[in-house]
């Protein structure tokens, strides 16, 4: 119901109802005023005609001209009327139609008819409709200069016939001019308002935020035309408004993420920070109270806790250091220099910084490594990658088959490097292979502070990796356990 009310009250459907509206109107009155003012107009028309015929006949007798009755006869028939001209009330001059001599003998005299009213009366003549049951006319009666009487007769049955028949005329014209309005009535709207559906459409997207339709300009200049261009113009306008209200509003969400990341990382710092530092600073403290209060007297000891604080410092330092670097990895605020590099020979240089660790724990290390490998990274953070991975080797590194034995390999697969660490010893626990990636963890706790680790190296391994999107893992072997990342190969 909703949906048809729509449809009667478009301005399309209503422009077509006041179009054939306004012409039915036009056709009624037009009936009305034929039906009305018409059959009046003739009669107007009719009583002057006979006053003029009148006037007329009298003249041509006072100038006595030739065939005076064929004229009377042409002016009967140019006119449409009877004439009856006597002399006396029995001789007839001249009659064009023996109806009226008849009713005219039957009622002489004029008064005599059963409804009679006088339009116009003079001295010689007068007007006036005049009826009975068989005669139903306007009818002059009047004398001649000459002495003859006249009668000029009008039927008024004739006059409202053609009223009848014009009016029948009419009212067929009519419908046939109201058929014909409505169609071109129809096809008129259609053309005007065909551009404000148009706009109406274009109207309704842009309240739904689409801006891809335009109104279609034409070579016009009126109003629709206007229109048209001011809502293109709007359209151009708030697309933009919007773009850029869409484009800030992203930027502020970034602004408020990277707050809120920086916030996070902040918080997260200092719980790891105030976590992690608290054994150090309790060592630090003790020691430090212990050489303030002179707990021991020989040099050999003040040496010993001198040595504990030194150390513990450069743990601190190396921890602040590392989850500093975390951080920034982790939260992207750290851009990565990426450039190519021998990764053998970055290899080879961390293998020479922990040569000494190697000989104190007497292991054997080998390095298969052949040929240049190129790769495309941060020199800076696969160092770092490396490193932890070495480190903890060596960590962990332990008698298996009657040797302690670290093995490195570099390999080529498709269009990356594969580097691995693999060193003897016990393997991983299954439900600890996921957890030892997290921030912190340690499978033995006990010995956290003797090896001197931080628990975040393979975290930072970890965050390296992610932001390369490379593979990185740790596999259990026959004898060992085998650390590995991948790294894409360079030009």
């Amino acid at each position: 119901m909703k949906i048809k009310n729509e449809k009667l009250n478009s301005v399309r459907n209503r422009l077509f109802l006041t179009i054939s509206g306004i012409i039915i109107v036009i056709i009624l009155v037009l009936l009305l005023t034929n039906s009305v003012v018409l059959e009046s107009f003739y009669m107007y028309k009719k009583i002057y005609a006979v006053d003029r015929v009148y006037k007329d006949i009298n003249k041509m007798y006072n100038d006595n001209i030739n065939d005076i009755e064929g004229k009377i006869e042409k002016i009967a028939i140019q006119n449409n009327i009877d004439i009856l001209i006597k002399e006396g009330n029995t001789v007839t001059v001249y009659s064009t139609d023996k109806n009226l001599e008849n009713e005219i003998a039957k009622t002489l005299p004029f008064k005599n008819f059963i409804e009679r009213k006088t339009i116009f009366k003079s001295d010689n003549m007068s007007i006036g409709i005049v009826s009975n049951n068989e005669f139903n006319s306007i009818v002059l009666e009047g004398n001649l200069d000459n002495g003859y009487l006249i009668y000029i007769s009008v039927s008024i049955s004739a006059i409202r016939e053609s009223v009848r028949i014009s009016n029948n005329l009419l009212l067929i014209m009519g419908i046939i001019i109201i058929i014909i309005s409505a169609i071109i009535s129809f096809a008129i709207s259609k053309r005007f308002t065909k551009p404000i559906l148009q706009l109406n459409s274009i109207a309704n997207k842009m309240s739904n935020l689409d801006f891809s339709e335009k109104y279609r300009i034409t070579d016009s200049e009126d109003e629709i035309n206007e229109l048209g261009k001011s809502i293109n113009k709007m359209s151009d306008k708030l697309e933009k408004t919007i773009r850029q209200l869409r484009a800030n509003n992203n930027q502020l969400e970034k602004d408020i993420e990277e707050k809120s990341k920086i916030d996070e990382m902040r918080m997260q710092f200092i719980s790891d920070v105030s976590h992690e530092l608290k054994t150090p600073i309790a060592l630090i403290q003790g020691y430090a109270e212990g050489l303030i209060e002179n707990v021991n007297t020989d040099e050999e000891s003040k040496k010993y806790y001198a040595d504990v604080i030194l150390d513990e410092s450069n743990k601190m330092d190396k921890l602040v250091r590392q989850l500093l670097e975390l951080m920034k990895i982790e939260y992207g605020k750290r851009e990565l220099n990426n450039d190519n590099f021998d990764i053998g020979e970055l290899i080879k240089e961390v293998i020479r910084k922990c040569d000494m660790l190697l000989q104190e724990k007497e292991l054997n290390l080998e390095f298969n490594y052949n040929e240049p490998i190129t790769v495309y990274a941060d020199s800076f953070y696969i160092e770092q990658a490396f490193t932890n991975y070495l480190t903890n080797a060596i960590k962990h590194c332990q008698n298996a088959n009657g040797e302690k034995k670290i093995v490195i390999d570099v390999k080529k697969v498709d269009n990356k490097v594969r580097v691995s660490v693999f060193n003897t010893g016990k393997i991983i626990p299954e439900e600890y292979i996921d957890k030892i990636w997290g921030r912190f963890y340690k499978i033995d706790n006990s010995r956290n502070r003797d090896d001197g680790g931080t628990g975040i190296g393979l975290s930072l391994v970890k965050a390296i990796m992610n932001s390369y999107n490379e593979k990185y893992g740790v596999e259990n072997k026959e004898d060992g356990v085998e650390f590995y990342f991948y790294i894409e190969r360079g030009g």
